[in-house]
């Protein structure tokens, strides 16, 4: 269809964008100190913000702009294992608005609704990556009228709010340019899949890791000579993603993962298994067209719903996915280029544009509540 015309479009003259200038603990000296978040697959969140710095739709008069953005790195505060920490996110975010608001005059007129936050976490501004306790959380009170921007996107979640942009995750694409082989290269394996099925660590039960999903693709296809599956990642990994027709992307502790860009870039066909997933840029990139999707509950089938995809199916995906528009939409390029991910952030936020009827509050009007969230997120930062 003409989803490549929509990738495509060009955000310049569509909005303007203001950038907060925040004093450095909240962003540059986060990076110093640990700067294993250039690499991880929260990344958009530093890149975003460098890619609009040097943006034609930046504006240096807050007066004219559209958009109000607040950098602040809150993925940056990680783990000894390179993990995001949940603990202080929501304190670092809450201390960003604090500043904003003493500072400028715009959050108070719209209490952030027309701000827009990048929220990469697991499950976004609710800063957890364990379901049940982002779930406890919820998405912190202050970001309610604004607009996130995060990689987290499933239908009716508590950490989900109405009109955010579904982001995909970071993946390095000079990574994956150095693992590209050549196109002609027969596809000579059926199914795909490098990864956890069972995270003994975290879930020692079983079960809970990806809802039973991944534990039921091993148990039902791990002898099957269709299904290429192994928990081990090998170095050849992004070539044998060009050597598949399907590549599994299932949901893990949370229904994304890079896994869908990766497929996407190397033009195997992803089979999403992750009920009430929302997918990146989905307004734009036509998902229904290039992807297979599969209940949870049919896993155990998935080998006679994979086969029965006809031919004519596979190769119409398959042109899809060749086109370098699609590619593109999904990736993070440093410098940026015309129509990547940066692109479709600026496009869903121009069609998001006017704002709604009753952004801007009225004098002494007051929505949100300062106090409101768990005691331990209210502690300073």
């Amino acid at each position: 269809g003409n989803a490549g015309d929509v990738l495509e479009d060009d955000p310049v003259g569509k909005l303007k964008v203001f950038i907060y200038e925040m004093p450095r603990k909240y962003n540059h000296y986060l990076l110093e100190k640990d700067n294993r978040c250039l690499y991880h697959m929260f990344a958009a969140e530093i890149f975003m913000h460098q890619f609009l710095l040097a943006s034609a739709v930046r504006t240096m008069n807050p007066e004219e702009a559209d958009w109000f953005y607040t950098p602040v790195y809150v993925t940056c505060d990680l783990t000894q294992q390179g993990f995001p920490l949940p603990f202080r996110a929501p304190r670092i975010m809450r201390s960003a608005i604090q500043y904003i608001a003493a500072t400028w005059p715009y959050w108070n007129r719209t209490e952030g609704a027309d701000h827009f936050f990048l929220a990469p976490h697991d499950f976004g501004a609710c800063f957890h990556y364990q379901e049940e306790r982002a779930i406890e959380r919820g998405i912190l009170p202050l970001l309610r009228r604004a607009t996130l921007v995060q990689t987290f996107g499933q239908r009716n979640h508590v950490c989900m709010q109405e009109g955010s942009i579904t982001i995909p995750p970071y993946a390095n694409p000079q990574k994956m340019q150095a693992h590209l082989i050549s196109p002609g290269t027969p596809r000579s394996i059926f199914a795909y899949f490098r990864g956890l099925f069972y995270d003994m660590g975290n879930d020692p039960e079983g079960g809970y890791y990806a809802r039973g999903a991944r534990a039921s693709v091993w148990e039902n296809f791990k002898d099957n000579p269709l299904f290429d599956m192994s928990s081990e990642h090998p170095s050849t990994y992004y070539e044998d993603m060009q050597r598949a027709i399907f590549c599994l992307c299932p949901l893990g502790w949370a229904p994304w993962s890079p896994r869908l860009v990766e497929a996407v870039v190397f033009g195997c066909i992803p089979v999403i298994i992750a009920d009430d997933i929302v997918l990146p840029f989905a307004d734009a990139i036509p998902w229904e067209q290039i992807s297979v999707f599969v209940a949870e509950a049919d896993v155990p089938r998935l080998d006679s719903i994979l086969a029965s995809v006809a031919p004519e199916d596979v190769l119409r995906k398959q042109r899809l996915l060749a086109s370098p528009a699609m590619k593109q939409a999904v990736l993070f390029h440093q410098p940026a280029r015309p129509g990547d991910a940066f692109d479709q952030v600026l496009n869903g936020l121009a069609r998001k544009l006017p704002h709604r009827e009753g952004a801007f509050l009225k004098p002494g009007q007051k929505v949100l509540d300062w106090n409101a969230g768990l005691d331990s997120d209210l502690k300073p930062w």
